[in-house]
């Protein structure tokens, strides 16, 4: 461990920059061995700073080595600046003056894959949040934006293709023969929306008419093997441009929009200003390569970066603090745009089973933080769940306090008022307010305090009064940093159904609905309903309405009738699901206690009655058969026995599959499809119940399915349904799982992203060598240290792994802890994730969180960055 740790930075500090740039020209000439970047800063002093005399200080990297400065044409020499722990210092200067820096990287050495890089053969980078400081020295923050003109220098038979942000306005020869390209983008930017990419690449080009009849050219790059999978990725994208202008009147604005598919990458993809750069697991697909979950994925992430056109680049975020001004609307947008491209309710349950497994587990977790955070250590640790999708949901919530007309009436203002500014989460709060009229004031709070919220609801009926009471209360636990938690501004979708599941038509505040908001405020609140002629079953917080942990003493027989008739969709899966967690909570307390296993599930009778409704989604049914996830489990446990969760949800499972069998095994057969391979709704949700049902069928002892699995694996004419086979076919110990595993190895080995999928399945198989089967991964001449992908992929697999990675001895905390401790010198972003599995030890049985804590002691005495010491030390605490 360091002597002197890391500081924290904290938002109530926020001053505004002493010096602006208002052009930023670089130039880069690319090499082998090392690149020189040359920029000139057009800058001047801040008018807002007050400060006439203040130094400048430039952001550097460690990996930056600094050639020479020059302030209006005069070479500084040493004694007129200062290089301190990463920062160029400059004390005087004029008010404004042309600085220019020349430094010296080496792309090739960059494993951290932050600024420039190289990835395969090709330069590339990624510059958010601070990663341009490890290009040239700058005013890395979000709040300098600039115009940036950028020029490339390189070798034209390494790298044909050279791009930048904007539009390429120039191309020229060298005296020695290099090729000069210059890109000018006129929008100002803060630097870390900059991009640079030389590369020999093939493109896909297409072309996209706005609204207003201007034509923008598109083009896809990608290495040239991989040229055939991106025809998917542009279609989406078309798609994504037309629903931009037709939600939010949002028209693309520069002349040339372009995306570049790249294997090294930490995030999945990044925005930067007309020139997306993509892990390539993000954008590349095709049927025989591609799950349908995977397609989903691309058409999701190719939205979400272009709506940050908007929603993150025109308009950006002032400070670091403010991120989910840009993640939690783009996320909003683009779960929006899935829903109406897709089903709605499906997209809706996704998410919030996302949400609360991983979310509402960071909340509850030492890592746990507002979506606008007081503090951090290292940015990079804050690209989380709480921002992203906690964001998303506040989001949602003012557009459900708004209503669709005055939720787009307050975006045009946000995007009108702020248009090239970089602003905050307040802004956009008060824009949604003044376009409105509806006070939010309260609801900014859920910006400031961490946490999920506990809605505990009692119901009372007055029969002879024919009224129906609900008593509301709300608490919020305490977070690390705020013990004390205020009342929340929250809404609450509620509705009412009879005995025979139909829907009550109540009186609420004087005007009859079917479907009421409820507005809590208040740490305890009681709404009435009136003309209720019997006791209703409540469905609370239809379509999720809020995050929110609701708690409400349903019966059984009310969550049946919930699950089989009600009109809300959402609540329909989450009847099936509270159903399944109760019954699943009373198998796990009998394994934690080493009592025999044994349920009378009725479960199964409300599964039985959907599968034979025909008139359903599939895609919602296979959502309903789905058993809450052992994370799911964990999260909502107080304390976690690994083992009982898998041993509770596999006898659950069996259960359920032996008293449906012959029902899984004809909604198997029903599903096939014998048509051509298509990225549908409509197939997308046959195939997924057809899985599901497979999986169920396969606990059986029925041995018409483990033919059945053979012949899937052996015949699929697309990677859903030969990778679904060969998963169900290694978690259900079947006879050829092992041989399966080899052939589909073989017949994809020359995929990488396939072989990422073999990876992780290889990694999660429930074995007694488990660990040893990981170590043999990774050694293995598919897996690359330096990729992301990979080491996710492998590392990933095996903390799904329960046995293998909780065994009792500590051995798979070890393991993983070793693998942080390597990465934390090599890529500190994707070390610091990897921490994540580690961080719930104080949750855990205790002769597993002694020796978890153990491992995180022991990664906290290494020599840690900033972004690994801060995720341990925390969790220490």
């Amino acid at each position: 461990m360091k002597e002197s740790q890391p500081s924290a930075i904290y938002l109530k500090d926020y001053k505004v920059p002493p010096f602006l740039i208002d052009k930023t020209e670089l130039t880069f000439d690319l090499d082998e061995a090392t690149t020189v970047v040359t920029s000139r800063l057009h800058m001047r002093r801040n008018p807002l700073d007050g400060k006439s005399n203040a130094p400048l200080i430039l952001d550097g990297g460690e990996d930056v080595k600094l050639i020479g400065v020059a302030m209006d044409g005069y070479a500084l020499p040493p004694e007129e600046y200062q290089l301190v722990d990463d920062k160029l210092i400059i004390t005087a200067t004029a008010d404004s003056f042309i600085l220019t820096c020349e430094t010296l990287i080496e792309p090739q050495n960059n494993t951290r894959l932050e600024g420039l890089y190289r990835s395969s053969s090709m330069f590339c980078t990624q510059c958010e949040a601070e990663g341009f400081r490890h290009i040239t020295y700058y005013l890395d923050r979000p709040d300098v934006m600039s115009v940036f003109t950028t020029t490339i220098i390189a070798d034209e038979a390494r790298y044909p293709v050279m791009l930048s942000n904007g539009n390429e306005i120039e191309r020229a020869k060298t005296d020695e023969g290099k090729t000069v390209v210059v890109w000018h983008d006129p929008f100002p930017k803060p630097a870390y929306l900059f991009a640079l990419v030389a590369g020999d690449l093939a493109v896909k080009n297409d072309l996209f008419t706005t609204q207003s009849g201007r034509d923008v050219k598109l083009q896809i790059f990608t290495e040239s093997h991989n040229i055939d999978k991106v025809d998917y990725a542009m279609e989406a994208l078309k798609r994504s441009m037309r629903w931009d202008e037709e939600k939010y009147g949002r028209e693309y604005d520069l002349d040339i929009f372009m995306i570049v598919a790249v294997d090294d990458f930490n995030m999945g993809a990044m925005e930067n200003k007309g020139l997306n750069v993509f892990n390539s697991s993000c954008l590349l697909a095709s049927p025989k390569t591609t799950t349908d979950d995977a397609f989903l994925r691309v058409e999701a992430v190719v939205a979400h970066e272009y709506f940050h056109n908007w929603s993150g680049n025109r308009v950006t975020c002032r400070d670091w603090f403010q991120l989910s001004l840009k993640e939690g609307f783009t996320v909003f947008r683009d779960q929006s745009f899935s829903a109406d491209m897709h089903s709605a309710t499906v997209k809706r349950v996704e998410d919030v089973s996302f949400l609360k497994t991983a979310q509402f587990a960071e909340d509850a977790g030492p890592m746990a933080h507002p979506v606008r955070p007081s503090s951090f250590i290292e940015i990079s640790n804050f690209y989380t769940l709480t921002v992203y999708e906690k964001g998303s949901e506040i989001v949602r919530m003012i557009h459900t306090l708004l209503g669709e007309e005055l939720f787009r009436k307050g975006s045009d203002l946000y995007f009108e008022r702020h248009d090239g500014q970089a602003v905050t989460c307040d802004d956009f709060v008060a824009a949604m307010q003044d376009a409105s009229g509806i006070d939010l004031t309260l609801f900014k709070r859920w910006y400031s305090q961490a946490g999920t919220p506990i809605v505990t609801v009692e119901d009372t009926y007055l029969p002879e009064e024919q009224r129906y009471l609900l008593t509301i209360k709300q608490e919020t636990p305490a977070t690390p940093g705020q013990p004390t938690k205020l009342p929340l501004h929250i809404p609450i979708r509620v509705g009412l159904l009879n005995e025979q599941g139909q829907e009550i038509q109540a009186q609420y505040q004087g005007e009859h609905s079917t479907d009421v908001t409820l507005l809590l405020t208040e740490a305890e609140q009681t709404f009435e309903f009136t003309q209720v002629s019997s006791k209703p079953v409540p469905s609370l917080l239809r379509s999720f309405s809020a995050p929110v942990k609701l708690r409400y003493n349903y019966t059984a027989d009310q969550l049946l009738l919930l699950m089989s008739a009600d009109s809300d969709g959402f609540n329909r899966w989450s009847a099936a699901q509270q159903l399944a967690v109760n019954e699943l909570t009373q198998l796990i307390e009998q394994a934690s206690s080493g009592q025999p296993l044994a349920i009378e599930s009725q479960l199964v009778a409300g599964l039985r009655s959907l599968l034979a409704d025909e008139s359903l989604d599939p895609a919602m049914v296979a959502l309903i058969l789905a058993l809450p996830s052992q994370a799911y489990l964990s999260e909502l446990a107080e304390t976690i026995d690994p083992l009982a969760i898998r041993k509770a949800r596999q006898f659950l499972k069996v259960t359920i599959a032996n008293a449906l069998s012959e029902q899984f095994a004809q909604t198997y057969q029903n599903n096939i499809i014998t048509s051509d391979y298509q990225p549908s709704a409509q197939d997308i949700a046959r195939r997924s119940l057809k899985s599901m049902a497979l999986s169920y069928w396969s606990e059986t002892s029925d041995d018409k399915v483990k033919a059945a699995i053979a012949e899937q694996f052996a015949n699929a004419d697309n990677m859903t349904d030969q990778f679904g086979a060969l998963s169900i076919a290694v978690h259900s110990a079947h006879p050829d799982a092992a041989s399966m595993l080899n052939a589909f190895y073989e017949q994809w080995k020359n995929e990488p992203l396939v072989v990422n999928k073999w990876l992780m399945l290889s990694a999660s198989q429930d074995a007694d060598d488990a660990l040893a089967v990981v170590e043999g991964l990774m050694a293995h001449p598919s897996f690359d240290l330096k990729n992301p992908n990979k080491v996710r992929s492998v590392l990933g697999g095996f903390g799904q792994n329960v046995a293998g990675f909780h065994k009792e001895d500590g051995s798979g905390y070890r393991f993983l802890a070793d693998q942080i401790i390597v990465l934390n010198k090599r890529n500190p972003q994707l070390a610091s994730r990897l921490c994540t599995p580690l961080t719930r030890w104080k949750k855990l049985k205790p002769e597993l969180s002694v020796k978890m804590k153990a491992e995180l002691e022991r990664i906290l005495a290494e020599d840690l960055s900033k972004d690994v010491y801060e995720v341990v030390s925390k969790s220490l605490v």
